[in-house]
């Protein structure tokens, strides 16, 4: 007679005698570091069926096999071994729950992938002792504890939401026993994040063409720019096909690099301190992001668009701003777009690259149409939204008077308001 679950998966596993326990016992081990829990079967064949144990299994066999699991396995988890009858066959359960990753069996680590029990290459073993030490970005400290807040606090005003100055820093989760957190140091007005945006002359990095940098501020604004400034290159091709139809082309679809950027951002293992960044070239764009999928998700997982945040803090941040959609939605939106072959997901990096329609110039856009001072001027509103008439005149080396003429443009042509007065007030952009 079968059992009611006849077949071998990510948490059960059959044996046929007891002269495979050490192997089933790898097998649990595999399965604690995937689940943190598994289940083996002793008397039962690959198709579910229970086919018994030879000899009495009593009290003495039982001890036997839990004395033999606290000998294999390591570290300690809690194990049950149970005897158990169906049809006159007697069969032996093995069950275990642990959260002590990574486990080993006889100095061995595994993991489970379907019904197979996988070796644990080395950075895969360190995200099993990163995932079940909780270092997280909110419980690791910063080391800089001199950090403020104004800019994200800005974010928050500026989306209508109503923030409590005493408590923010706690409500934020930027803090971990009284000390700023990770999190904390990149959301913090000034920190040490780079963020990297490179033109390579070709279709290879052969040759640079030029590398800007957008950081050592709040993400979320690093990110801003990172993200205006490639879509100031998205160019568009008008073909005339005839004197009544007008045809026109995008150099890459908007949307999916929105998605690729927000979700290398947000998903980016930062605790390896090293930033995401986006690459492009003549043919595309690549954009990067550091330490591959989560252990215990897998491709599949990743193309249906299941969600499996690793940056928690992040994500209600980012939420509560309005800066990302449902979450897993982004993967669909590229893969509809560009198929599955956009990703290329390894061990310790994920690349989506998001094709050219068309060869470009590469000339970065004026922003419909504005001079380059008022394009300047614009820019530096956005990045400095509290700066008064003379801090933005300083900062874009021009005149009070002349910097005055330019607001007044970009406020006449809808482009950015002031919002509150001189004292107190800040500027918006549209």
């Amino acid at each position: 007679m079968k059992l009611d679950f006849p077949y071998e998966e990510e948490k059960q596993e059959f044996k046929t005698s007891l002269a495979e326990l050490d192997k089933g016992l790898l097998s649990l081990s595999a399965m604690l570091n995937k689940h943190g829990e598994g289940t083996i079967y002793y008397g039962v064949n690959n198709s579910g069926e229970v086919v018994g144990l030879l000899g009495q299994i009593g009290e003495e066999t039982i001890k036997k096999i839990s004395t033999r699991i606290s000998e294999l396995i390591k570290p300690a988890f809690v194990i049950s071994v149970l005897p158990q009858m169906l049809d006159g066959k007697t069969y032996v359960l093995v069950t275990g729950k642990g959260n002590r990753r990574p486990y080993s069996c006889g100095g061995e680590y595994r993991i489970r992938v379907g019904s197979e029990d996988k070796k644990i290459d080395p950075e895969l073993l360190a995200d099993l002792f990163f995932s079940s030490q909780n270092n997280s970005l909110e419980s690791i400290m910063a080391i800089n504890q001199n950090l403020t807040f104004s800019k994200l606090k800005f974010l928050y005003i500026d989306k209508g939401l109503t923030i409590q100055e005493e408590t923010f820093d706690e409500n934020m989760g930027l803090k971990v026993d009284g000390k700023y957190n990770m999190l904390a140091n990149l959301l913090a007005d000034e920190n040490d994040v780079s963020i990297k945006v490179v033109r390579f002359s070709g279709k290879d990095k052969t040759k640079m063409l030029s590398r800007n940098e957008y950081g050592y501020t709040c993400l979320l604004i690093a990110m801003e720019k990172a993200k205006n400034f490639v879509l100031s290159l998205n160019e568009t091709k008008v073909d005339i096909e005839s004197a009544m139809e007008r045809k026109e082309t995008k150099l890459f679809d908007m949307h999916s690099f929105e998605e690729a950027w927000t979700n290398a951002c947000l998903h980016n293992k930062w605790v390896r301190n090293v930033p995401p960044a986006i690459y492009i070239f003549d043919d595309r764009i690549e954009i990067i992001s550091t330490g591959g999928l989560p252990f215990d998700y897998s491709k599949e997982d990743f193309y249906r668009g299941i969600s499996r945040p690793i940056n928690l803090g992040l994500l209600k941040i980012m939420g509560q701003l309005n800066l990302v959609e449902q979450t897993g939605h982004g993967n669909l939106v590229i893969i509809g777009k560009y198929g599955r072959e956009a990703f290329d997901i390894e061990e310790n990096h994920i690349v989506v690259t998001i094709p050219f329609a068309f060869i470009p110039s590469m000339k970065q856009s004026n922003v419909e149409g504005l001079s380059p001072t008022h394009v300047k001027v614009l820019n530096a509103v956005k990045d400095n939204p509290l700066f008064n008439n003379k801090q933005l005149a300083s900062l874009c080396g021009l005149g009070t008077t002349r910097l005055g003429e330019i607001t007044s443009d970009l406020k006449a042509l809808g482009k950015i308001e002031r919002v509150g007065g001189k004292k107190g007030g800040y500027w918006k952009v549209l």
